[in-house]
């Protein structure tokens, strides 16, 4: 069995979203980074956790998953978030940039087409804060089809934890131990 890849998400998994009264969680660190097409006087300030970086890079360790950026920071994910949490070169989707008002625009998370393209049938643990009931259905069917599937779905105002991580290891351990090479595992995790 092939390892599965790692998609990780960077809004609302590791840059939570800001509480009702703007708050961010005190585990978070402000940073100021200029996007590709911004000028240095148009940065865009984020809050890492910069316990993030190590607990990815142990989960990378483990050569279990395979870590690819799935995110609409694209390239900038491996040139400025990666590097502000200490984390190597990843490769990443390159998505598009969709002309929308949802990031739902036909029920599930757009950028579910394009991952479905880009994965064809690997293996595959996804983390990210925005799937719909329909994102969680497609895990399912893509599973029982044999190309096993794990969204895990963090709280966009608190992001990743532990617990995601750890869930993820068990997966795809479960995966590469299974002596038939068949999927077995859940296809849904969400946040407490």
């Amino acid at each position: 069995m092939r390892r599965p890849f790692l998609l990780l998400d960077i809004d609302g998994v590791l840059i939570p979203f800001p509480a009702e009264d703007g708050a961010t969680p005190a585990t978070h660190v402000r940073h100021d980074v200029v996007p590709t097409g911004r000028s240095a006087e148009d940065s865009v300030a984020v809050w890492l956790n910069p316990d993030h970086g190590p607990l990815l890079t142990d989960v990378f360790r483990t050569g279990l998953v395979s870590p690819v950026w799935c995110t609409s920071w694209r390239r900038d994910a491996t040139t400025l978030i990666g590097p502000l949490l200490g984390l190597p070169t990843l490769p990443y989707v390159d998505l598009p940039r969709p002309q929308i008002t949802t990031s739902h625009p036909d029920g599930y998370l757009w950028k579910r087409d394009h991952v479905e393209t880009w994965l064809g049938d690997a293996p595959v643990a996804w983390i990210d804060d925005d799937f719909t009931n329909l994102d969680h259905a497609w895990a399912a069917e893509r599973t029982a089809r044999g190309s096993a599937t794990l969204l895990v779905q963090p709280d966009p105002h608190v992001g990743l934890r532990c617990e995601h991580l750890a869930c993820v290891r068990a997966w795809a351990a479960q995966l590469i131990t299974t002596s038939t090479g068949e999927p077995t595992a859940t296809s849904k995790v969400q946040a407490a």
